[in-house]
């Protein structure tokens, strides 16, 4: 059966993107394109309908369910690299223009006529690189506005507030001195106040370190952009001891733009706590940006414990 309103151009590229989705996903968009009406026995099926029952590719493409980090993604894929903060409107009228031809690609330049020159390791190392980008300027920004929180810091024109978070954002806070201790937080009211008071009470500052394996990032199936950094910790003129901070970001759907916190994992241990030879002057992220991502590709969101310094 025919699109009603899909080239067969944009049916083959819609049916490569909609397998970005996951079952459940797939099946939800269905329901909301046939009204209901159709019921899909398996994934070809679904897309199938999919197809069969949107008008344009706009229309699709523009549906709540098919996410901004979906066609990100199939961009990335397609060795199509874009900006991870870019907009979602700005990501469709790029897929209508590869998918029309418009778009001339690194692999039409070089001469070769297949649209899929990249290997699939060359694709990962792509979206990989735009992630990393990410992470590095969000690190930028965050540590920046906290450490200018400090009764002795820089001050920042932006405020710190619960505004950078989401409502049901979630942190796991341990810190290793003379004993071990942990502390959970749920509400972005609350995560955001601890934070603050590691710097505005107990005059903390921090120093990440953004380069080397200071600082790993992944993304995972969900479209949760994961960044672990490490750094050190100081107070006044002393370093304290070294930090690691795992956090989950997810691009805010009225701003998109704008990434906003989820989940924030922070481990804090002193220098009398340091294991033998462990050295301070470069900490690192141990973690493996594929061990990032099946730590957060589980259907529930979770806290875990950050890993052994």
């Amino acid at each position: 059966m025919a699109s009603l309103g899909l080239s067969e151009r944009e049916q083959a590229g819609c049916r490569d993107l909609l397998e970005f989705l996951e079952t459940e996903e797939l099946m939800a968009l269905t329901d909301t394109i046939t009204n209901r009406l159709v019921h899909p026995e398996s994934r070809r099926e679904a897309i199938h309908a999919i197809l069969v029952y949107s008008q344009n590719v706009e229309e699709l493409l523009k549906r709540r369910k098919v996410y901004r980090e979906i066609i990100f993604k199939y961009l990335a894929a397609q060795g199509i690299p874009m900006p991870p903060s870019s907009e979602k409107h700005l990501l469709i009228d790029r897929v209508k223009q590869y998918w029309s031809g418009q778009l001339t690609t690194h692999a039409s330049e070089s001469g070769d006529r297949k649209p899929h020159t990249q290997s699939h390791g060359e694709r990962e190392k792509s979206l990989q690189d735009d992630i990393h980008d990410l992470g590095e300027e969000f690190c930028q920004w965050f540590f920046e506005l906290l450490n200018s929180q400090h009764p002795l810091g820089v001050k920042s024109e932006e405020r710190w507030g619960p505004e950078h978070f989401w409502e049901d954002a979630k942190m796991k806070f341990c810190y290793n001195t003379l004993e071990k201790n942990m502390e959970e937080y749920v509400g972005s009211e609350m995560v955001s106040l601890r934070l603050l008071s590691l710097v505005k009470e107990e005059y903390l500052l921090f120093n990440p370190n953004l380069h080397a394996n200071g600082l790993k990032c992944a993304m995972s199936r969900h479209g949760l952009v994961l960044v672990a950094v490490a750094g050190t910790v100081h107070r006044d003129n002393t370093c304290l001891g070294i930090f690691e901070q795992i956090f989950g970001l997810i691009n805010c759907p009225l701003r998109e733009n704008t990434w906003k916190i989820k989940v924030v994992n922070l481990k804090i241990v002193g220098q009398n706590a340091l294991e033998p030879g462990m050295q301070i002057e470069k900490p690192s992220i141990r973690y493996e940006p594929n061990q990032l991502q099946e730590l957060y590709d589980g259907k529930e969101l979770t806290v875990f414990e950050p890993q052994k310094f």
